[in-house]
């Protein structure tokens, strides 16, 4: 615990350099785009209409989730995972691909995968109005339920630190853990009910996907955005659940980090 609480203090002291650094991040990525930051919008959208034609008509005939038209189902799920997926994969990398430069830097290499996803944030803000704005010619206004969303966002926050803290460690000892990231990351868009439902599995297999924390975030994103209901206080065993898991991942990527972080250099 006491490396978590160092790790915590570092972000808090280096609150306003971490949105700097992802502010520098997020206009470099682009720079070299004639539609610059359009593309971080577009390619999304691009996948979007294709998960729609191929899940929406091909596997499911139109057919509806719960009442719900597909598109608005999927949309809702889909909308965060773009973040995640994208998250997962460059947190991973973020401190060995950066540690060339931000070495000669004065602060703790602890924010790095932190501002690499803020960055990454707000394409996600951006993807994340385009999706109210769709839902809303479908019937589906901001509601009541809209007000858990924040709470979503930070859980998905934690959620994602606390992975990139023990991944962008290993992966920058051991180049081979970025692999297996890449390969989970395909792997988890399709144990994730993000283009299907789960409600044709045994109930066996159903609380096994319900392991994967981003099946929470999923569906939690899916009530806020839909208004169906406060998913956070009605599956309240799920949310301990998450957060145990969450904790566990930062406490392990803390101490990770701490033990390793003064000797990341010597792996270049």
């Amino acid at each position: 615990m006491k490396s978590l609480f160092q790790i915590v203090k570092d972000h808090i002291n280096h609150f306003y350099l971490i949105i700097r650094l992802s502010l520098f991040e997020l206009k470099s990525n682009n720079n070299n785009h004639y539609l610059g930051m359009l593309w971080e919008v577009l390619n999304p959208l691009i996948l979007i209409g294709i998960y729609w034609f191929v899940f929406g008509y091909g596997i499911r005939g139109g057919q509806h989730v719960d009442g719900i038209a597909y598109l608005p189902w999927m949309l809702s799920g889909i909308t965060v995972w773009f973040f995640i997926s994208q998250s997962l994969l460059q947190g991973s990398k973020s401190i060995y691909t950066r540690i060339n430069i931000i070495s000669k830097m004065n602060f703790p290499m602890s924010v790095i995968p932190s501002y690499v996803i803020t960055s990454l944030f707000y394409q996600h803000i951006i993807l994340m109005f385009i999706s109210m704005v769709i839902l809303s010619f479908y019937g589906y206004f901001p509601s009541l339920y809209i007000l858990q969303l924040p709470y979503m966002m930070f859980a998905n926050f934690a959620l994602l630190i606390g992975i990139s803290l023990v991944t962008s460690t290993l992966a920058t000892i051991i180049r081979d853990v970025q692999m297996i990231v890449q390969a989970a990351v395909r792997v988890l868009l399709y144990l994730t009910p993000i283009l299907w439902t789960p409600d044709k599995l045994p109930i066996s297999i159903g609380k096994l996907l319900m392991a994967n924390p981003i099946y929470y975030i999923v569906e939690g994103y899916r009530s806020s955005l839909l208004g169906t209901n406060w998913y956070f206080l009605e599956n309240i065993q799920y949310t301990i659940y998450f957060w145990v898991l969450v904790l566990f991942l930062l406490v392990i990527g803390s101490a990770l980090h701490v033990k390793f972080g003064k000797r990341f250099v010597d792996y270049l």
